[in-house]
């Protein structure tokens, strides 16, 4: 069966349903598969124990016509460390008027999409998800930034940092080869969403 019509690749909002991650999902977690063997094993292995001690929550991502899990997220409660940056990047912040020593973060701890649905679109909707909940927690007890830890890879059509530049990312600190981590400011998207 051909769930994307002739001409057109990307996954639409609407043919998606989002589910929280609860007991019921165990066994569906086992049909899910990645390249990143690491992301696979956090889901089945990790999310709902971390998600039940109130340390992360996990969201996972269905095809509404095939009832087929094909990714997720997990998202935690952060914050940015304007001491741990470059002095150009804390100079940054200071120059928008943040003047302590960090700031409310949403932080993407996992991001994963089933192999066969890459490149439809579905990163650029999980960061979009993420945003929406970093404006909510906004609203409710302040969140300014979107921080992550891009994995790395030496194919650069695997480099999840090219990615996230193309959102809007911009790199926190170089760390090592394995990951960068990068963040947001969510502020622009927070004045578009409260226009609404």
């Amino acid at each position: 069966m051909n769930l994307f019509r002739k001409g057109e690749d990307k996954i639409k909002p609407e043919e998606l349903r989002i589910e929280k991650l609860s007991k019921v999902h165990a066994e569906i977690l086992k049909d899910f598969n990645s390249d990143e063997q690491d992301l696979v094993d956090f889901l089945i292995e990790d999310a709902f124990n971390q998600q039940d001690r109130r340390i992360s929550a996990t969201y996972l991502w269905f095809l509404r016509q095939t009832n087929e899990l094909i990714a997720y997220i997990t998202l935690t409660p952060d914050c940015v460390k304007l001491n741990n940056i470059n002095s150009e990047l804390s100079q940054k912040f200071k120059d928008k008027g943040i003047n302590f020593k960090s700031l409310p973060a949403l932080k993407i701890c996992r991001l994963c999409v089933k192999n066969k649905y890459l490149k439809k679109g579905l990163g650029t909707l999980l960061i979009q998800f993420s945003i929406n909940k970093a404006f909510i927690l906004s609203l409710d007890v302040g969140c300014r930034f979107i921080y992550l830890d891009a994995k790395r890879n030496s194919d650069p059509k695997k480099d999840a940092l090219h990615f996230y530049k193309k959102m809007g990312f911009e790199i926190y600190k170089n760390r090592n080869d394995r990951e960068t981590p990068m963040y947001m400011d969510i502020l622009p998207f927070i004045k578009t969403l409260a226009d609404r």
